[in-house]
């Protein structure tokens, strides 16, 4: 239970003090069943109220909970035109799509924080290439934002706020007996992402639906 956890709020490249960030996230709120939310709920509380005794965690609020999925970049570089032609078509690749069930959990101790494991993670990667060639059809292959292979689902409970060792939060974990929520999500949501806090939070700006035809193709 050795090892270290590095604190997850230096300011990336490009990032400040009220920068925005257009972003496509999966969100728990109204794009998820209510028996997943209510379950999801559950499993976060389980994991927070005994990580909340331990030093150098910002605990992460149920409605701020989030699995990050691919970027397109900061709102004062990317024009909102581009930003419409990018959901269109991710409209047309979500459409052929299912709703994505899940399990996220048991908690495990992250390189920056506590995150809840997601399963299937092919099932996620399927959305995450979709908004992919959407950005690609727009902008190109070759200025797709992030990598396309480094990408590891995670759901984060709580972020590390110092460098220190994590054995501490290993320890707890171990010692909890693993829980996991079953989450079917319908949609994958763009949003306007700030964190000039110790808190993700943005606004929706888009949802698009898995499974929904669009007017205007075929099998609308």
């Amino acid at each position: 239970m050795g090892g270290h956890i590095r604190d997850h709020w230096w300011w990336r490249p490009g990032w400040r003090p009220g920068r925005r960030f257009w972003t496509w996230h999966l969100t728990f709120d109204d794009h998820a069943t209510a028996r997943g939310q209510a379950a999801l709920r559950e499993v976060a509380e389980y994991y927070q109220a005994p990580l909340a005794k331990l030093r150098g965690l910002d605990l992460v609020p149920f409605e701020w909970l989030h699995l990050t999925m691919q970027g397109i970049g900061f709102v004062d570089e990317v024009p909102e035109r581009d930003v419409q032609q990018i959901i269109t078509a991710v409209r047309t690749g979500c459409a052929r799509l299912a709703p994505l069930a899940l399990a996220l959990g048991p908690a495990v101790v992250g390189p920056e924080g506590i995150t809840l494991r997601v399963t299937p993670p092919a099932r996620v990667a399927q959305v995450r290439d979709a908004v992919r060639r959407a950005i690609a059809e727009v902008w190109g292959e070759a200025q797709v934002p992030e990598s396309a292979e480094d990408f590891r689902p995670h759901v984060s409970l709580a972020y590390s706020n110092a460098d220190g060792p994590a054995g501490p939060y290993a320890a707890l974990l171990h010692g909890l007996e693993p829980q996991s929520a079953a989450v079917t999500l319908r949609a994958v949501r763009l949003i306007v992402l700030g964190r000039d806090t110790h808190l993700y939070r943005w606004e929706p700006y888009a949802t698009v639906p898995f499974g929904e035809a669009v007017p205007g193709t075929s099998g609308s």
